[in-house]
C-alpha cells in the first residue's frame, strides 16, 4: 500500500535513486551514469533542502517510488541554488572536459540552466515529478500533481511549468491530459505550463 505524503531530508537517499532509475526518459538510467549521485545533486536535493514545503514522495514497503518537487517562485529558487547550494558542489566536482554524461552534470552544476522568461512570466512555479514502474498506471501522477498544485494554490501562486526531454512522449502525454500547453523549447527539451487559478 503506497501513500503520498511531505518529503523529509531523511527521504534524500530514497529520492535520489527514483530520479537515478528513471533519468533514461522514464527508464532506468543507472547505466548510463558513473556516479549516481549527480542527477540527484541537480533536480532532487536542492528542493528537499531550499523548498521543503514543496516537496512530496510517494513510498510503499519497499521505499520511496516517486516524488513531486517545487518551487513557488522559480527565480527566487534559483538565487538560492546559486548562494546557498551550487558553491560546495562546484568545489567538490571541478569543471573538467569529457564528453561523457557525467562531465554534462558537472558542466551543469557550474552553469545552471535557467527557466526561460516565456515560461516563467505567466508561471513563475516549476516542478519535477519523477515515479517508479511500480506506482505508474495507478492514479498516483496524476494526485501528487494534484498534491502539489493545492499547496501552490495555498500560496497564491497563479501558473507553474516544467522541462520535459522531448524524447519523454509518455511524460508529454501525461502532462498534456492534465491540461499543459507548451511555452517554450529548450536545446533538447520542452517547456510546459498550466494555469492554477
Amino acid at each position: 500500500m503506497s501513500n503520498i505524503r511531505p518529503a523529509g531530508l531523511y527521504d534524500l537517499p530514497g529520492t535520489y535513486r527514483v530520479c537515478l532509475q528513471t533519468a533514461d526518459a522514464g527508464a532506468d538510467g543507472s547505466a548510463l551514469f558513473t556516479n549516481p549521485d549527480l542527477l540527484g545533486h541537480i533536480y532532487v536535493g536542492p528542493y528537499l533542502v531550499g523548498a521543503p514545503d514543496l516537496a512530496f514522495v510517494i513510498a510503499d514497503e519497499l521505499g520511496v517510488a516517486g516524488y513531486v518537487l517545487g518551487a513557488a517562485d522559480t527565480r527566487e529558487f534559483e538565487q538560492w541554488q546559486e548562494r546557498e547550494w551550487w558553491p560546495v558542489l562546484r568545489e567538490q566536482y571541478p569543471a573538467t572536459s569529457g564528453s561523457s554524461l557525467d562531465v554534462e552534470l558537472i558542466s551543469h552544476l557550474h552553469s545552471p540552466v535557467t527557466a526561460p522568461a516565456a515560461a516563467v512570466e505567466n508561471h513563475p512555479a516549476h516542478l519535477h515529478i519523477d515515479l517508479l514502474p511500480r506506482v505508474q498506471g495507478t492514479g498516483a501522477g496524476r494526485a501528487m500533481m494534484e498534491t502539489l498544485f493545492t499547496a501552490l494554490r495555498a500560496r497564491g501562486v497563479r501558473g507553474v511549468h516544467l522541462d520535459v526531454g522531448e524524447d519523454n512522449h509518455n511524460a508529454i502525454s501525461f502532462y498534456r491530459y492534465l491540461g499543459f500547453v507548451e511555452l517554450a523549447r529548450g536545446a533538447d527539451s520542452i517547456y510546459l505550463g498550466m494555469e492554477l487559478s
